[in-house]
């Protein structure tokens, strides 16, 4: 066996998916509590601005929203000024007929899935799109639900259908995934700096105090960077 510089087969990239989120709305917030409201808030600025910036497909959907659940969260409304989101009356968006359209119009055979509430509003198309073929990954810390039962038993009964789970940090370093590329260095890091906590910090700082920058072509290299935000 032989090793080579080949990435692995599971690894996502900027154009092998389409990222769904659904259902960011404020009457869906109210009784999220497996997660910091906060926290909510900034991992799905993260991976909006993150699929956004390299170009990802992306649906944005909701549910009743002039009637009971209301818009869906600035920090993604935001970053897609110009796309509206597909309303539905569906709990599970798989079975909505302009999501499903839009999914098919895309054409990709990787769906990414984020939003509220993870036992429902996840779980639903996540087993619907699995069922037809589809390789199906969670942003889990970009998901919800009432309680942290709920959304671990939901995201436990995602893994046993096949769903792959990651974070939404995980999300964006997986699409960038070598910092010498360097038309998105600085997409990559400035995203980092605004959404990824202490990560961000420890970026701001390394470049702020010594110029660091990851790659081996910088000053510094990621570890140098990684060692400063300790």
């Amino acid at each position: 066996m032989t090793a080579t510089t080949a990435p692995g087969k599971s690894l996502l990239t900027p154009h092998d998916h389409t990222l769904i989120m659904i259902d960011f709305q404020s009457q869906m917030a109210f009784a999220t509590s497996s997660i910091d409201g906060t926290l909510l808030r900034n991992s799905a600025g993260l991976v909006a601005e993150s699929a956004k910036g390299f170009g990802v497909s992306t649906i944005l959907t909701t549910v009743a929203k002039d009637t009971f659940s209301g818009p869906m969260f600035d920090e993604i409304a935001d970053v897609f000024p110009d796309q509206p989101a597909i309303d539905r009356t569906t709990m599970n968006s798989w079975e909505d007929a302009a999501v499903v359209a839009e999914v098919n119009r895309i054409g990709k055979t990787r769906i990414v899935l984020a939003g509220l509430w993870t036992s429902v509003c996840i779980v639903g198309p996540a087993a619907s799109a699995i069922d037809q073929g589809f390789e199906v990954y969670v942003i889990t810390d970009a998901c919800g639900d009432v309680s942290e039962e709920a959304h671990e038993r939901a995201v436990s009964r995602m893994i046993q259908l096949g769903c792959v789970p990651m974070t939404a940090l995980q999300y964006l370093l997986e699409l960038q995934r070598d910092w010498g590329r360097g038309e998105t260095y600085d997409l990559t890091t400035g995203i980092a700096r605004r959404r990824a906590g202490a990560y961000g910090l420890g970026i701001a700082y390394a470049k702020t105090m010594f110029g660091a920058a990851e790659g081996s072509n910088g000053a510094h290299d990621a570890a140098s960077v990684s060692a400063a935000a300790q």
